[in-house]
Parts: C-alpha cells; sequence; structure tokens
C-alpha cells in the first residue's frame, strides 16, 4: 500500500477513534506509518485528508448498507422494505458509532470552512444517489431521476435525525419498525393488525414504557 492510501486509511480509522476535531496531524501519521510530508504531499492538508476520509467512509458505509439490504430482501413483501431498511441502518449505526460523530463535529466546522462545507455537500450528493435506489418496488418500470433523488433526499434527512437521537440515547432512539409505522400513518396507508401491539413492544422495549393503548 502506498503512502496515498496508507494515509487515507489512518484518516478513517482516526475519525471513528478520535473524531474530526481532536485528529492530529501527527495522529494520522501514526496511524498510517507515514510522515507528515506526506500528508501535504499527497493530500495538501490535513483538512483536505480528513474530509477526503469522511466522503469515503460515508460511501463505504453506504455500501455496507446496500449489501446487507440485498441480502436480507429475499422474501421481504413491498410493504416491509421500509422496516427492513431503517432496520439495517440502525444495526450498521452500531458498527459505525465513531462515523456518525465524526459526521456530526464536521457539520459544527462547516460554517467555518468552504473546504468542510464542500466536502459534506460532495458527500451528500453521494448519499442522495445511493439512497435513491430504495424507491418502492412498482412505483416505476425504469429508474425516474426526478423520483430517485427526491427518496434519497427524504431518506437522507431521516438518517441524519435518526442517527443524532441515537448517538443521544440509543434506548429512546427509533427502530426500524416505529419509522416503518410512522411513514404508513403519515401518508394514510392502511396499519398493520397487530400495530398496536407491535407499538407497545417496539417501542417501549428497554424504555420502560408499559402504558397501555
Amino acid at each position: 500500500m502506498g503512502h496515498r492510501d496508507a494515509l487515507l486509511q489512518g484518516a478513517k480509522q482516526c475519525l471513528a477513534e478520535k473524531g474530526y476535531a481532536r485528529t492530529t496531524a501527527r495522529d494520522i501519521v501514526a496511524a498510517s506509518g507515514t510522515n507528515l510530508a506526506s500528508i501535504g504531499y499527497h493530500y495538501g492538508s490535513k483538512e483536505a485528508l480528513l474530509n477526503e476520509a469522511l466522503i469515503q467512509a460515508n460511501i463505504e458505509w453506504g455500501e455496507a448498507l446496500k449489501t446487507a439490504l440485498a441480502r436480507g430482501e429475499r422474501g421481504v413483501a413491498a410493504g416491509d422494505r421500509t422496516e427492513a431498511l431503517w432496520t439495517k441502518v440502525t444495526e450498521l449505526f452500531g458498527e459505525h458509532r465513531g462515523l456518525w460523530a465524526a459526521n456530526f463535529e464536521a457539520i459544527t466546522q462547516a460554517g467555518h470552512s468552504l473546504e468542510v462545507r464542500a466536502a459534506l455537500a460532495r458527500g451528500m450528493v453521494e448519499a442522495q444517489y445511493g439512497l435513491g435506489d430504495f424507491v418502492p418496488p412498482g412505483t416505476a418500470q425504469e429508474r425516474d431521476e426526478s423520483l430517485a433523488r427526491a427518496v434519497g433526499l427524504f431518506h437522507q434527512a431521516l438518517i441524519t435525525g435518526v442517527m443524532a437521537q441515537w448517538l443521544i440515547d440509543p434506548e429512546s432512539a427509533p427502530t426500524g419498525r416505529d419509522l416503518s409505522l410512522a411513514l404508513q400513518a403519515l401518508s394514510g396507508g392502511s396499519r398493520p393488525q397487530d400495530a398496536r401491539g407491535e407499538e407497545k413492544t417496539a417501542g417501549g422495549a428497554g424504555r420502560g414504557s408499559e402504558t397501555a393503548v
């Protein structure tokens, strides 16, 4: 592995372990086994390297999500696809918690750095396109780019909010079931026959909510 790739891997490791703001150039050098001069030569600055690492880490997270969903899609009814998607999102969050914390740190830097803002914007476009693949089956025979983009924007907006809740308090954060029920209600869809019972278990499990409905 050359220095450029080693630096990128080291930066991703540092983002997960130390976060965006606390990672120093020396941290990256130590994690990558390279040297300080390599950062400037290959990326121009530590910030540019961290931004690229953040984008690449998010792309890898998206690919992991798509792979997990593809494996579990057989036998999943069209109406359950949203629940399956969001269950996988929350499961993968546990494996990539450091990445999401780094994302939120980077967002706070965006107002002060054009470079950070540009990097986040690039990552948003990548995510929107990937999440746009989750158009409900039967919506169109071929991919409708405007619809796919709208779906991608919607899921991305939800992901940001859901992950914020998981970072703060995983015990009270929404599950895939919670989100599926909410989206059905908001879209005027019919509620599953067991929705009342599921709400008590899914929404209350481990959260001390035993109130009867």
